[in-house]
């Protein structure tokens, strides 16, 4: 008596049957890449926020320094308070200048550190600047 040819749904199941494991296998290979582009997600919006933040307090830091007879210091005072009141840890150690600003212009630079959500990865340096012009009355055609 002659043997039977296995079938191809027979030697589908038996391939099937040698495959026991592999799910576990791909999630540990692929698992840790999942989690690494999440941190990766977080820690740039992060990065961003902390930019958002310094952004903001610039350009009030600005808008204060170029009103109309505002003193040489007006524009890191403000910007110093919406620090104090937005960063939070978000914006880690943050410092205000004016360098760069003249009897014309004013300029305001925000620098600081985006916290870092891995342990031996640095702090992420942000900063931001914003500038315009000193308001000032003139003479029509002067």
């Amino acid at each position: 008596m002659a043997a039977a040819v296995p079938s191809v749904w027979d030697r589908w199941r038996a391939r099937l049957a040698g495959d026991r494991g592999d799910a576990s296998v791909q999630m540990a290979i692929v698992f840790p890449v999942v989690i690494l582009l999440t941190v990766a997600v977080v820690q740039a919006s992060m990065w961003y926020y902390a930019r958002e933040i310094a952004l903001a307090a610039a350009r009030e830091g600005v808008t204060a320094g170029r009103t109309y007879q505002a003193g040489p210091g007006a524009g890191a005072a403000r910007a110093r308070q919406v620090l104090e009141r937005t960063a939070g840890d978000s914006l880690r150690g943050a410092t205000v200048s004016t360098a760069g600003s003249t009897g014309e212009r004013v300029r305001v630079q925000v620098h600081g550190a985006a916290p870092s959500l891995l342990p031996f990865v640095p702090d992420l340096a942000v900063t931001q600047s914003a500038s315009g012009a000193v308001e000032r009355f003139t003479t029509p055609g002067g």
